[in-house]
């Protein structure tokens, strides 16, 4: 076995050994081991990856050298190592972004307590990534929850409290539904190993055997996974989990956590239950329906908003109605879609909860609608980065946005079902217009002239050089957003070979 077969692990472990590290640090350091911890991981996943595309094939690594059912395994393949890298370069943007924030907003004695969470994230979402194992798989679930609701309430304030109990709460019933469901899979098959449930899974579909519990797995699964990914209509915990929030904390959370689940969920589809197995279910076309009423009510709701941060929260809850849209379709074109988004809506939300949080510095740090006006001239980057992530939001070509909605077009008129084509096709367009409304809007506030009475407020220009770390952020989101909607055939071609190797 090749060193760098081992990376994986050593990177789970890596992120796993420095919460308790920080534990005993100083704010600043406990910053930097994590800021370290993240780039020497992402420089490892790289490793991964141009191993896998060298070698053209996944590889199975067992820890402790123990076959099933006594011992653990990691599956690597490329799609893996494509979201393990991926994953590494938006957290560290994110957590770059947000050191003003964190500094200015959190007390020193939980500066550390901050960084251990974090650690605690990446280890879970790498353990999501490649674990082969559904059991270790809810346990690092679990773990992904607590992080998340730490970096939550961190501020402790009403708002943040209030935040994390309601998604304590909608976390725990998602949990208990896919710990339900693995352990009726358990029962049915024998197994906790993704690849020899599918074996068992295929020989009692073949025979006809238990269809309705394993009906039940399947659905108990995705939909505790669902309702942790913040699928409408079980949505109520985000927008002040992210309204109120420190901005590295909303960046992570809308970009990554959520999307660590819904990895896992395709992980489920095709390594676990098998994809034509699970469409058989008829689970998909539930997480088809409720897709696309999430991309039309979270849009609406985001409309509504007069808070720019809560206004960019709701949004997500649309982003992930077509996520989960896709997967409803029953196609590979469809998978390969959401993939797709899972990567451009996380550039896209952290670049602007990054960009967000420079306008209301510039806006005597504030979020109502009415105060932003100018602040596109006020801070001259952080406008231009909101721009550039309301145009991909929107579906404007260049950028990311218009890669996924052309995939998710491309799989609907794909589908042979009209049920299910017209439905996409008209909730593409409805949700399209939606986002302009809401982000041309914004962008169009940003830079309306500030009337007399915005200049009494506690209004400042901010230049680049005031802040390099947010500025350095947004400039690698930028172009980021660009790279992934002007290169993508490549990257598409990644997803769909990763797909392949999955099954």
């Amino acid at each position: 076995m090749a060193f760098v077969q081992n990376l994986p692990f050593i990177s789970i472990i890596l992120s796993l050994f420095s919460g308790p590290l920080s534990s005993i640090l100083d704010g600043k350091k406990a910053k930097w081991l994590n800021v370290a911890v993240i780039t020497v991981i992402g420089a490892m996943s790289a490793a991964v990856l141009g191993f896998v595309l060298e070698t053209g094939e996944a590889y199975v690594y067992s820890m402790g050298h123990f076959p099933a059912p006594w011992g653990n395994e990691i599956r690597v393949g490329i799609l893996e190592a494509a979201m393990a890298l991926f994953f590494c370069v938006i957290m560290l943007l994110c957590m770059l972004g947000g050191i003003r924030e964190r500094e200015e907003e959190l007390e020193d004695t939980k500066q550390n307590l901050y960084y251990i969470m974090v650690d605690l994230l990446l280890c879970s979402l790498l353990a999501l990534i490649y674990t082969n194992d559904l059991f270790t798989a809810y346990v690092f679930v679990e773990i992904n929850t607590i992080s998340a609701c730490g970096l939550i309430m961190i501020r402790q304030n009403g708002r943040t409290l209030e935040a994390a109990t309601r998604y304590m709460i909608m976390s725990l019933l998602g949990s208990g539904l896919l710990l339900l469901g693995i352990c009726f899979l358990y029962d049915l098959t024998g197994h906790l190993l993704m690849s020899n449930i599918q074996d068992q899974v295929a020989v009692l579909h073949e025979n006809g055997s238990y269809h309705i519990p394993l009906q039940v797995a399947v659905g108990l699964m995705s939909v505790g996974l669902a309702i942790k990914s913040a699928l409408f209509p079980f949505h109520a915990w985000l927008p002040d989990a992210y309204g109120y929030s420190p901005v590295s904390s909303a960046s992570i959370l809308s970009s990554l956590v959520s999307k660590g689940y819904i990895f896992l969920l395709v992980k489920i589809f095709y390594r676990v239950i098998g994809f034509e197995i699970a469409g058989d279910s008829r689970v998909i076309n539930v997480l088809f329906v409720f897709g696309i009423v999430g991309m039309i009510m979270g849009s609406v709701s985001a409309i509504k908003e007069n808070n720019i941060r809560r206004m960019i929260a709701f949004s997500s809850v649309a982003q992930i109605g077509y996520i989960y849209m896709g997967f409803g379709l029953g196609t590979t074109e469809g998978v390969v879609a959401s993939v797709y988004h899972i990567i451009s809506h996380a550039a896209t939300k952290a670049l602007l909860f990054v960009a967000a949080s420079g306008i209301t510095d510039a806006s005597g740090d504030s979020t109502d609608f009415f105060d932003l006006t100018g602040a596109g001239y006020r801070n001259k980057l952080a406008g231009a980065a909101f721009t550039v992530g309301s145009l991909s939001m929107v579906g404007i070509p260049v950028f990311a946005g218009f890669i996924s909605k052309l995939l998710f077009a491309q799989a609907g008129v794909g589908v042979e079902s009209m049920a299910k084509m017209m439905p996409t096709l008209i909730a593409l367009a409805i949700s399209t217009v939606l986002n302009a409304v809401y982000f041309m809007k914004t962008v169009i506030r940003l830079y309306t002239p500030e009337r007399k009475l915005a200049k009494k407020k506690n209004f400042r220009n901010i230049k680049m050089a005031e802040e390099p770390a947010k500025s350095f952020t947004l400039v690698c989101f930028i172009i980021l957003n660009l790279i992934l909607g002007l290169c993508s055939e490549p990257i598409v071609t990644l997803i769909g070979n990763g797909l392949k190797m999955f099954a």
